[in-house]
């Protein structure tokens, strides 16, 4: 059983903050007291004082409250220390030392995948996923894993028509419903694949990391040579980047689904 919080003020604050932070927008002060169990006189006092501290800001017109400028600074502050790839970084490495095979970590920038870490297995050749490179997110293991996450309306946003669908080998889903179609297979499958559509010759499985709220953080991918690794064993490298990939969301205190 969890023990109580030693400092309750503390404990609520910090609840409200996390709250208005999966919301869509602001919400009224007695939603977040229902939402939270607490009593709407605490919710009031402690909404005022973060309101003072530019955490919350008021909007009096729609009588709702929603995150604030300190906030946002917090958000900056957590980017600029990059703890996804400080926390990511060793788990990467234990991947590679279990599978053999090589791996990085990625995460969504529009329509593109940012690699964030890579670690490179032994006489395996090298990939273009290398530190601050960016690819196509449909084309890679690592983006469909992100984009099977988000909304359908989401996904749409980011490929709204045929432009969107850039090719490297000339392979690759070309059309919102094919990329649909594969979404919903990595979906089921609980991982993404992807064969040779970024490099010939080399094939991935990826998995999704997830935040507080559920939504895609990051995705942990390895990658590997098809030509010696045949297809019975790639569901095998799956279950260890999904490891992975739920150990790295629990260090983050993300939500797995």
């Amino acid at each position: 059983m969890p023990q109580p919080p030693q400092v309750p003020a503390a404990d609520a604050t910090l609840r409200i903050l996390s709250h208005l932070a999966s919301q869509r927008g602001p919400v009224p002060a007695s939603t977040i007291a229902t939402a939270l169990h607490l009593p709407r006189s605490t919710v009031y006092h402690l909404l005022a004082t973060l309101q003072q501290r530019g955490f919350v800001v008021h909007l009096p017109e729609e009588r709702r409250y929603g995150l604030g400028v300190a906030a946002f600074e917090l958000s900056s502050g957590f980017a600029r220390q990059q703890p996804l790839s400080h926390l990511g970084r060793p788990l990467i490495a234990q991947l590679v030392d279990r599978t053999g095979e090589s791996a990085h970590l990625g995460v969504l920038h529009g329509r593109d995948v940012l690699y964030l870490v890579e670690e490179r297995a032994p006489r395996r050749p090298s990939l273009v996923t290398d530190v601050g490179v960016r690819l196509p997110s449909h084309l890679t293991a690592s983006g469909r894993a992100m984009l099977a996450a988000l909304p359908k309306a989401q996904v749409r946003a980011l490929y709204p028509d045929a432009a969107a669908f850039v090719t490297r080998n000339g392979t690759g889903p070309r059309t919102l419903s094919a990329l649909r179609t594969l979404l919903d297979r990595t979906t089921q499958a609980g991982y993404a694949m992807e064969d040779g559509e970024v490099t010939d010759g080399l094939g991935s499985v990826a998995a999704v990391v997830r935040d507080h709220t559920g939504w895609p953080a990051a995705a942990i991918a390895t990658t590997f040579p098809t030509e010696s690794t045949p297809e019975q064993r790639w569901p095998e490298l799956a279950v260890e980047v999904q490891r992975t990939a739920a150990e790295l969301t629990r260090r983050i205190r993300g939500i797995p689904r």
